[in-house]
């Protein structure tokens, strides 16, 4: 099985590659998911670029505490999917090939280390419609499928 690549890579520019790990993480209801809303209203799943020589662990980790000041149980691996874009905000195309996993167990053990994003728990299908990253959209999807034969929502 391939991972999927969403966008179109525009052969007149020129890509920086953004290595990236990402967490699915429901609240203990199954029935929200952690995420955050950037400065310019757009959603993400918690997580971000890898930093050095970090495992995915390791970049999952550091993110939350960042982000959000929690800590989580790193679960299953979901897949990897990878996306081209442009971003207008730092004039940029990326190419963002992305590891995405479950987790779960959310804990505060922090104040977040950044201020400048708003922190939200979303109701699962509204957060699988809205998320701007098609990536993190399929990332959800691959959750649902995972979690289909668990405990209702």
């Amino acid at each position: 099985m391939h991972d999927p690549v969403f966008g179109t890579k525009d052969p007149t520019l020129t890509y920086k590659t953004r290595i990236g790990v990402y967490g699915v993480i429901p609240d203990d209801t199954g029935k929200r998911l952690l995420i955050l809303e950037a400065p310019n209203h757009a959603l993400f799943l918690p997580g971000g670029e890898v930093e050095g020589q970090e495992s995915d662990a390791q970049t999952l980790a550091r993110e939350l505490l960042e982000e959000f000041g929690v800590a989580v149980t790193q679960g299953a691996l979901l897949g990897r999917a990878s996306e081209y874009f442009y971003s207008h905000h730092r004039q940029t195309a990326y190419y963002h090939p992305a590891t995405f996993y479950a987790a779960q167990d959310i804990r505060r053990v922090q104040a977040p280390l950044e201020d400048f994003n708003t922190l939200m728990l979303m109701p699962v299908e509204l957060a699988a419609a809205q998320l701007k990253r098609p990536t993190h959209r399929w990332a959800v999807a691959q959750w649902l499928r995972l979690t289909a034969g668990s405990a209702p929502r």
